[in-house]
């Protein structure tokens, strides 16, 4: 899409702000509702860069803010107020001229187009202050980790171990490593052999911008993970070429085993092992989690083995054990109901 035919869509989508490239808006000015909505768009397509469907999100977001300003008789952007910004944020997530309401998250993605627009406009001096400073998005639901028991863990690392072949060993080891690690799936067919040092029980492993962590491997990890490198992986080398170089984990046809190819491999042993809820990598990474702070383990000390930058990422697992320790306190206190 070219520069002038995505902006004539951003217009079509925003209700067709006027393009007014080179005006200069002083606070002391009317300033129309889609000549200030346009400024902010130019700015963020040639000087800011945004990319497309971002653009298109914001003009979609700016001509619902333009109508609920009309409606309200506002058509000066100097003349916008907090009251203006909160009440567009309440229609948002309570409906309203027809339409559904949106979650918490889709009204704060679009409270974030409305407080750009307004910071951008005062910053600029068109607009004696900025409405929208003060008016916080809505905090979306709370969704606690997705966690199964550690009966649940032992037996989908029963189910993936079916046999002696070379595609049930790495089933294990992987399986074995992502429960025991805590390791995002990425990062475990990421992996190298290199990386992996079974005598000494450890692991490094390349997570989010390329920051590396070596994290200690449990016995029932180490010992899946050599008998899979031992007499698995090498089987896997000679039937498929060796096209996966280095990779630990290896597909039927020798190359490194893909993220598509891992979640699927741990489907079929969660069906194996009869778990009727949805099982995917993440859920063994939240399990490992979940199950060390059960365990006592500092919050701080969890943070560092999942590689989260802030301790405030982990913390939220803190609520998964708090909500267990209800439901075993509701379960097993005689006065507890």
């Amino acid at each position: 899409m070219t520069y002038f035919s995505m902006s004539r869509t951003i217009d079509r989508l925003a209700g067709g702000l006027a393009n007014q490239g080179g005006t200069t808006v002083t606070a002391d000015e009317p300033l129309a509702l889609d000549v200030g909505m346009r400024m902010w768009l130019d700015h963020l397509r040639v000087e800011k860069g945004v990319a497309r469907n971002t653009m298109l999100s914001y003009g979609r977001d700016l001509r619902r803010y333009k109508e609920f300003l009309a409606r309200r008789g506002v058509a000066d952007m100097r003349e916008v107020t907090q009251d203006d910004v909160t009440a567009f944020l309440m229609e948002l997530r309570d409906g309203g001229e027809g339409r559904v309401p949106l979650s918490a998250a889709s009204a704060a993605r679009s409270l974030v187009a409305v407080r750009g627009l307004h910071r951008f406009l005062h910053a600029e001096g068109c607009t004696p202050g900025n409405p929208g400073a003060d008016v916080a998005p809505p905090r979306p639901v709370q969704r606690l980790p997705k966690a199964i028991s550690t009966e649940e863990v032992e037996r989908l690392l029963a189910a993936a171990s079916v046999g002696d072949t070379p595609v049930s060993l790495r089933d294990r080891a992987l399986l074995e490593l992502l429960y025991g690690s805590g390791a995002r799936i990425s990062e475990a067919v990421g992996l190298d052999v290199d990386d992996v040092d079974v005598n000494s029980g450890s692991v490094r492993l390349r997570g989010k911008g390329g920051k590396e962590r070596v994290l200690p491997l449990g016995q029932y990890a180490r010992e899946a993970l050599a008998g899979y490198l031992v007499r698995g992986r090498p089987q896997l080398t000679r039937e498929g070429g060796g096209g996966g170089g280095a990779a630990v984990f290896l597909n039927q046809r020798g190359g490194r085993l893909s993220r598509q190819s891992a979640w699927a491999l741990l489907q079929s042993a969660a069906e194996r092992a009869g778990l009727k809820n949805s099982v995917s990598p993440h859920t063994l990474r939240h399990s490992f989690a979940t199950h060390m702070l059960e365990g006592g383990a500092d919050v701080r000390i969890v943070q560092e083995l999942l590689g989260h930058a802030s301790v405030a990422t982990t913390q939220i697992y803190t609520l998964v054990t708090v909500q267990h320790l209800r439901e075993v306190y509701a379960q097993t206190h005689p006065r507890a109901r």
